[in-house]
Protein backbone atom coordinates (compact mmCIF):
# COMPACT_ATOMS: atom_id res chain seq x y z
CA UNK A 1 0.00 0.00 0.00
CA UNK A 2 1.89 3.19 -0.62
CA UNK A 3 2.27 5.94 1.54
CA UNK A 4 0.90 9.61 1.54
CA UNK A 5 4.20 10.85 0.94
CA UNK A 6 4.79 8.57 -2.31
CA UNK A 7 1.59 9.32 -3.52
CA UNK A 8 3.12 12.78 -3.67
CA UNK A 9 6.32 12.43 -4.57
CA UNK A 10 4.66 10.19 -7.97
CA UNK A 11 2.64 13.27 -8.29
CA UNK A 12 5.86 15.72 -8.43
CA UNK A 13 7.54 13.23 -11.21
CA UNK A 14 3.65 13.57 -12.78
CA UNK A 15 4.06 17.22 -13.02
CA UNK A 16 7.72 17.67 -14.46
CA UNK A 17 6.68 15.95 -17.38
CA UNK A 18 3.99 18.04 -18.28
CA UNK A 19 1.20 15.61 -16.78
CA UNK A 20 -1.12 15.78 -13.97
CA UNK A 21 -4.19 13.92 -12.49
CA UNK A 22 -8.22 15.43 -12.90
CA UNK A 23 -10.56 14.14 -9.96
CA UNK A 24 -13.68 14.02 -12.23
CA UNK A 25 -16.86 14.60 -10.44
CA UNK A 26 -20.69 15.80 -11.20
CA UNK A 27 -22.77 18.24 -10.17
CA UNK A 28 -26.08 17.09 -11.26
CA UNK A 29 -28.36 17.92 -14.66
CA UNK A 30 -27.36 20.87 -16.67
CA UNK A 31 -30.29 23.20 -17.08
CA UNK A 32 -30.03 23.85 -20.94
CA UNK A 33 -29.42 20.15 -21.82
CA UNK A 34 -30.38 17.65 -19.18
CA UNK A 35 -27.22 15.92 -19.31
CA UNK A 36 -25.10 14.62 -16.50
CA UNK A 37 -21.58 16.33 -17.44
CA UNK A 38 -18.35 15.74 -15.85
CA UNK A 39 -16.33 18.25 -14.46
CA UNK A 40 -12.58 18.43 -13.19
CA UNK A 41 -10.19 19.53 -10.61
CA UNK A 42 -6.24 18.87 -10.44
CA UNK A 43 -5.34 16.34 -7.97
CA UNK A 44 -3.00 18.57 -6.76
CA UNK A 45 -5.32 21.09 -4.84
CA UNK A 46 -7.83 18.58 -3.04
CA UNK A 47 -6.62 18.22 0.58
CA UNK A 48 -9.41 15.54 0.98
CA UNK A 49 -12.85 14.31 0.04
CA UNK A 50 -15.41 13.61 2.20
CA UNK A 51 -19.28 12.53 2.96
CA UNK A 52 -21.27 15.90 3.51
CA UNK A 53 -20.93 17.07 7.01
CA UNK A 54 -23.06 19.51 8.76
CA UNK A 55 -23.03 23.13 7.62
CA UNK A 56 -24.01 26.29 9.13
CA UNK A 57 -25.70 28.50 6.99
CA UNK A 58 -24.33 32.58 7.38
CA UNK A 59 -26.24 35.31 7.58
CA UNK A 60 -26.20 37.99 4.73
CA UNK A 61 -23.72 35.94 2.06
CA UNK A 62 -23.28 34.97 -1.36
CA UNK A 63 -26.47 33.06 -2.50
CA UNK A 64 -23.83 30.48 -3.35
CA UNK A 65 -22.12 30.09 0.08
CA UNK A 66 -23.99 27.02 1.78
CA UNK A 67 -22.25 28.57 4.94
CA UNK A 68 -19.42 27.05 7.28
CA UNK A 69 -18.17 23.74 8.02
CA UNK A 70 -16.31 21.95 10.94
CA UNK A 71 -13.78 20.22 9.41
CA UNK A 72 -11.06 18.74 12.00
CA UNK A 73 -11.58 21.47 13.93
CA UNK A 74 -11.34 24.39 11.39
CA UNK A 75 -14.18 26.48 10.19
CA UNK A 76 -14.51 26.28 6.46
CA UNK A 77 -16.47 27.92 3.80
CA UNK A 78 -18.51 25.47 1.86
CA UNK A 79 -19.76 26.55 -1.80
CA UNK A 80 -22.55 25.13 -4.07
CA UNK A 81 -20.70 24.55 -6.93
CA UNK A 82 -23.58 23.16 -8.63
CA UNK A 83 -25.48 26.61 -8.35
CA UNK A 84 -22.40 28.43 -9.73
CA UNK A 85 -22.36 26.38 -13.21
CA UNK A 86 -25.70 26.39 -12.85
CA UNK A 87 -27.24 22.53 -12.87
CA UNK A 88 -29.53 20.87 -10.64
CA UNK A 89 -28.57 18.05 -8.44
CA UNK A 90 -31.07 14.99 -8.63
CA UNK A 91 -29.46 12.79 -5.41
CA UNK A 92 -28.57 15.79 -3.56
CA UNK A 93 -25.13 17.31 -2.50
CA UNK A 94 -23.52 14.43 -1.19
CA UNK A 95 -20.14 14.85 -1.16
CA UNK A 96 -17.84 17.80 0.10
CA UNK A 97 -14.08 18.35 -1.49
CA UNK A 98 -11.60 20.12 0.70
CA UNK A 99 -9.43 22.47 -1.49
CA UNK A 100 -6.41 24.52 -1.17
CA UNK A 101 -5.91 27.29 -3.75
CA UNK A 102 -3.56 30.61 -3.21
CA UNK A 103 -3.00 29.88 0.62
CA UNK A 104 -6.69 29.63 1.44
CA UNK A 105 -8.59 27.02 2.62
CA UNK A 106 -12.54 26.01 1.32
CA UNK A 107 -15.04 23.65 -0.13
CA UNK A 108 -17.03 22.30 -2.86
CA UNK A 109 -20.33 20.56 -2.20
CA UNK A 110 -20.70 18.45 -5.51
CA UNK A 111 -23.21 15.92 -6.58
CA UNK A 112 -20.67 13.04 -6.51
CA UNK A 113 -17.06 11.98 -7.09
CA UNK A 114 -16.44 9.57 -10.05
CA UNK A 115 -12.82 9.21 -10.46
CA UNK A 116 -9.22 10.20 -10.73
CA UNK A 117 -7.86 10.53 -14.41
CA UNK A 118 -4.01 10.81 -15.31
CA UNK A 119 -3.85 13.02 -17.94
CA UNK A 120 -1.18 14.96 -20.22
CA UNK A 121 -1.78 18.93 -20.52
CA UNK A 122 -2.16 18.82 -24.31
CA UNK A 123 -5.06 16.74 -23.51
CA UNK A 124 -6.64 19.87 -22.38
CA UNK A 125 -7.64 22.62 -25.00
CA UNK A 126 -8.13 26.14 -23.89
CA UNK A 127 -12.18 26.98 -23.02
CA UNK A 128 -11.98 30.31 -24.90
CA UNK A 129 -11.80 28.41 -28.48
CA UNK A 130 -14.74 26.70 -27.29
CA UNK A 131 -16.96 28.92 -26.00
CA UNK A 132 -17.40 28.18 -22.62
CA UNK A 133 -18.24 30.35 -20.14
CA UNK A 134 -16.31 32.19 -17.59
CA UNK A 135 -15.97 29.53 -15.01
CA UNK A 136 -14.37 27.05 -16.94
CA UNK A 137 -10.81 27.32 -18.13
CA UNK A 138 -10.19 23.99 -20.59
CA UNK A 139 -11.90 21.26 -21.85
CA UNK A 140 -10.40 18.02 -21.07
CA UNK A 141 -10.04 15.22 -23.43
CA UNK A 142 -10.16 12.43 -21.28
CA UNK A 143 -9.55 9.31 -23.75
CA UNK A 144 -7.11 11.50 -26.35
CA UNK A 145 -8.36 12.84 -29.58
CA UNK A 146 -10.51 10.37 -30.53
CA UNK A 147 -13.93 10.76 -31.91
CA UNK A 148 -16.05 9.61 -29.38
CA UNK A 149 -13.49 10.86 -26.28
CA UNK A 150 -15.57 11.85 -22.70
CA UNK A 151 -14.76 15.64 -22.13
CA UNK A 152 -14.89 17.10 -18.91
CA UNK A 153 -15.07 20.70 -17.78
CA UNK A 154 -12.00 22.13 -15.97
CA UNK A 155 -12.96 24.55 -13.19
CA UNK A 156 -11.61 28.30 -12.85
CA UNK A 157 -11.80 27.74 -9.15
CA UNK A 158 -10.10 31.51 -9.15
CA UNK A 159 -13.60 33.21 -11.24
CA UNK A 160 -15.67 30.71 -8.99
CA UNK A 161 -13.63 32.54 -5.75
CA UNK A 162 -14.08 36.21 -6.39
CA UNK A 163 -17.71 35.33 -7.28
CA UNK A 164 -18.80 33.55 -4.34
CA UNK A 165 -16.23 35.12 -1.79
CA UNK A 166 -14.94 38.72 -2.73
CA UNK A 167 -12.08 39.72 -0.75
CA UNK A 168 -10.77 43.48 0.04
CA UNK A 169 -7.70 43.72 -0.99
CA UNK A 170 -5.74 46.48 -1.31
CA UNK A 171 -5.83 48.58 -4.53
CA UNK A 172 -3.21 47.95 -6.96
CA UNK A 173 -1.46 51.09 -7.49
CA UNK A 174 2.06 52.47 -7.30
CA UNK A 175 1.68 53.17 -3.39
CA UNK A 176 1.32 49.04 -3.27
CA UNK A 177 3.73 48.01 -5.63
CA UNK A 178 6.60 50.17 -5.43
CA UNK A 179 8.40 52.87 -7.49
CA UNK A 180 8.52 52.92 -11.41
CA UNK A 181 10.65 49.58 -12.62
CA UNK A 182 12.78 50.91 -15.07
CA UNK A 183 13.25 47.87 -17.75
CA UNK A 184 16.14 47.67 -20.35
CA UNK A 185 14.38 49.72 -23.54
CA UNK A 186 13.29 47.21 -25.66
CA UNK A 187 12.43 44.97 -23.19
CA UNK A 188 9.54 43.48 -21.97
CA UNK A 189 8.02 41.33 -19.43
CA UNK A 190 6.81 37.81 -20.69
CA UNK A 191 3.25 37.04 -18.28
CA UNK A 192 1.17 33.93 -19.03
CA UNK A 193 -1.79 32.49 -17.07
CA UNK A 194 -4.96 31.07 -18.67
CA UNK A 195 -7.41 32.43 -15.87
CA UNK A 196 -9.14 36.07 -16.92
CA UNK A 197 -9.23 36.82 -13.26
CA UNK A 198 -5.60 36.53 -13.38
CA UNK A 199 -4.75 37.79 -16.26
CA UNK A 200 -6.34 41.14 -15.31
CA UNK A 201 -4.34 40.88 -11.35
CA UNK A 202 -1.39 40.49 -13.40
CA UNK A 203 -2.09 43.13 -16.15
CA UNK A 204 -3.05 45.87 -12.62
CA UNK A 205 0.28 45.72 -10.79
CA UNK A 206 2.45 45.16 -13.93
CA UNK A 207 1.00 48.67 -15.02
CA UNK A 208 1.02 49.87 -12.22
CA UNK A 209 4.97 49.17 -11.53
CA UNK A 210 4.85 51.05 -15.38
CA UNK A 211 6.67 48.30 -17.62
CA UNK A 212 5.42 46.86 -21.01
CA UNK A 213 3.93 43.23 -21.12
CA UNK A 214 3.43 40.45 -23.39
CA UNK A 215 0.18 38.30 -22.04
CA UNK A 216 -0.41 35.17 -23.10
CA UNK A 217 -2.93 32.10 -21.97
CA UNK A 218 -1.07 29.05 -22.18
CA UNK A 219 2.22 27.64 -21.19
CA UNK A 220 2.55 26.20 -25.26
CA UNK A 221 1.63 29.88 -26.50
CA UNK A 222 4.08 31.29 -24.08
CA UNK A 223 6.94 29.37 -25.42
CA UNK A 224 6.66 30.00 -28.98
CA UNK A 225 6.34 33.91 -28.34
CA UNK A 226 9.47 33.21 -26.47
CA UNK A 227 11.09 31.55 -29.30
CA UNK A 228 9.98 34.13 -31.21
CA UNK A 229 10.92 36.78 -29.75
CA UNK A 230 14.54 35.15 -29.89
CA UNK A 231 14.53 34.82 -33.36
CA UNK A 232 13.52 38.59 -34.12
CA UNK A 233 16.28 39.76 -31.38
CA UNK A 234 19.28 37.29 -33.46
CA UNK A 235 17.64 39.16 -36.83
CA UNK A 236 18.33 42.57 -35.35
CA UNK A 237 21.60 41.27 -33.88
CA UNK A 238 20.69 41.61 -30.41
CA UNK A 239 20.44 38.49 -27.82
CA UNK A 240 16.72 37.44 -26.26
CA UNK A 241 17.84 39.67 -23.02
CA UNK A 242 17.84 42.38 -24.99
CA UNK A 243 13.63 41.65 -25.46
CA UNK A 244 12.78 39.61 -22.30
CA UNK A 245 13.23 40.43 -18.93
CA UNK A 246 11.39 38.36 -16.68
CA UNK A 247 8.77 35.37 -17.53
CA UNK A 248 5.97 35.27 -15.19
CA UNK A 249 3.89 32.15 -15.39
CA UNK A 250 0.99 30.27 -13.48
CA UNK A 251 1.47 26.28 -13.30
CA UNK A 252 -1.83 24.90 -14.08
CA UNK A 253 -2.32 25.86 -17.79
CA UNK A 254 -3.98 23.53 -21.00
CA UNK A 255 -1.96 22.45 -23.59
CA UNK A 256 1.41 22.89 -21.33
CA UNK A 257 1.96 23.90 -17.70
CA UNK A 258 3.89 25.94 -16.21
CA UNK A 259 6.86 23.24 -15.01
CA UNK A 260 6.87 21.99 -18.18
CA UNK A 261 7.37 25.97 -19.79
CA UNK A 262 10.22 26.51 -17.06
CA UNK A 263 11.88 23.08 -17.33
CA UNK A 264 12.16 24.19 -21.61
CA UNK A 265 13.43 27.52 -20.77
CA UNK A 266 15.89 26.53 -18.42
CA UNK A 267 17.47 23.62 -20.48
CA UNK A 268 17.74 26.13 -23.61
CA UNK A 269 20.65 27.93 -24.25
CA UNK A 270 19.43 30.60 -25.65
CA UNK A 271 17.00 31.22 -22.57
CA UNK A 272 20.32 31.10 -20.04
CA UNK A 273 19.92 33.69 -17.63
CA UNK A 274 16.18 34.69 -18.23
CA UNK A 275 14.94 34.45 -14.46
CA UNK A 276 11.13 32.75 -14.37
CA UNK A 277 8.73 33.58 -11.52
CA UNK A 278 6.10 30.94 -10.91
CA UNK A 279 3.01 32.71 -10.09
CA UNK A 280 -0.02 30.31 -8.78
CA UNK A 281 -2.44 29.39 -6.67
CA UNK A 282 -1.29 26.07 -6.27
CA UNK A 283 -0.06 26.15 -2.62
CA UNK A 284 1.02 24.42 0.45
CA UNK A 285 4.56 23.65 1.08
CA UNK A 286 4.98 20.61 -0.92
CA UNK A 287 3.80 22.02 -3.88
CA UNK A 288 6.14 25.44 -3.09
CA UNK A 289 9.04 23.56 -2.66
CA UNK A 290 8.20 21.22 -5.80
CA UNK A 291 8.06 24.58 -8.05
CA UNK A 292 11.83 25.53 -6.75
CA UNK A 293 12.71 22.04 -7.64
CA UNK A 294 12.54 22.62 -11.35
CA UNK A 295 14.29 25.51 -11.68
CA UNK A 296 12.46 29.00 -11.17
CA UNK A 297 13.80 32.00 -9.89
CA UNK A 298 11.15 32.04 -7.84
CA UNK A 299 7.47 31.40 -6.37
CA UNK A 300 4.77 33.67 -5.52
CA UNK A 301 1.09 32.48 -4.49
CA UNK A 302 -1.60 34.39 -5.99
CA UNK A 303 -2.98 36.95 -5.43
CA UNK A 304 -0.65 39.55 -3.25
CA UNK A 305 0.16 42.26 -5.74
CA UNK A 306 2.80 43.83 -3.13
CA UNK A 307 4.80 40.36 -2.99
CA UNK A 308 4.61 39.87 -6.45
CA UNK A 309 6.20 43.09 -7.04
CA UNK A 310 8.65 43.01 -4.82
CA UNK A 311 9.82 39.56 -6.21
CA UNK A 312 10.52 40.47 -9.66
CA UNK A 313 12.41 43.35 -8.80
CA UNK A 314 14.37 41.33 -6.55
CA UNK A 315 15.16 38.68 -9.05
CA UNK A 316 16.17 41.42 -11.74
CA UNK A 317 18.59 42.60 -9.73
CA UNK A 318 20.12 39.23 -9.30
CA UNK A 319 20.12 38.90 -12.75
Amino acid sequence: MRTAQQEIEERTRLAGNNKFELLLFRLGEARGSGQRELFGINVFKVREVLVMPPVTELANSHEHLMGVANIRGQIIPVINLPAVVGCDPKTGLNILMVTEFGRTIQAFAVEDVREIVRLEWDQVLPAEGSHAGAVITGIARLDGATADTRLAQVLDVEQILKTVMPVTTEEINREVVGPELVLPAGSVILAVDDSAVARSVIELGLKAMGVHYIMTKTGKEAWERLQSLSDDAVAAGQSVHDRVAVVLTDLEMPEMDGFTLTRLIKQDARFKGIPVVIHSSLTGTTNENHVRNVGANAYVAKFAPRELAATIRRVLAQH
